[in-house]
């Protein structure tokens, strides 16, 4: 895994990159984004789709919404990228609806989409 540094706005996100998953459960997440924190001084982690585990869009295996607390909890703020037309669970499409309508959790077609929604 590698982070890479954007900055837009006067704003910092972290960009992660990997060939494999990286967050599969709520303790990488974490470290994803104490990484962030501790390198780039951000709290702001955008990131493939892909490289998050699939049972993340499941949405009753509750991971979504553990990782995303944890993430609440510790100020942090993520855009996640990809192909969402795939899904065809309503409350999945209601779920990333109701998150592009906040202000800490996005999910974007492309990654100029995913950091601009993190540093406007």
């Amino acid at each position: 895994m590698k982070i890479k540094q954007v900055e837009k706005n006067n704003v910092i996100c972290a960009v992660v990159q990997s060939n494999d998953v990286v967050i599969v459960d709520a303790q990488s997440a974490l470290d994803i984004l104490m990484t962030a924190k501790y390198e780039l001084g951000t709290k702001n982690i955008v990131i493939r789709k892909s490289l998050i585990t699939e049972d993340f869009f499941i949405l009753s295996t509750g991971l979504a919404g553990e990782i995303l607390q944890k993430y609440i909890n510790y100020g942090g703020r993520i855009a996640i990228f990809g192909d969402y037309t795939h899904y065809t669970s309503k409350p999945l499409k209601d779920f990333i609806y109701e998150s592009n309508n906040g202000k800490d959790v996005f999910f974007t077609a492309t990654e100029d989409d995913a950091v601009d929604m993190l540093t406007r």
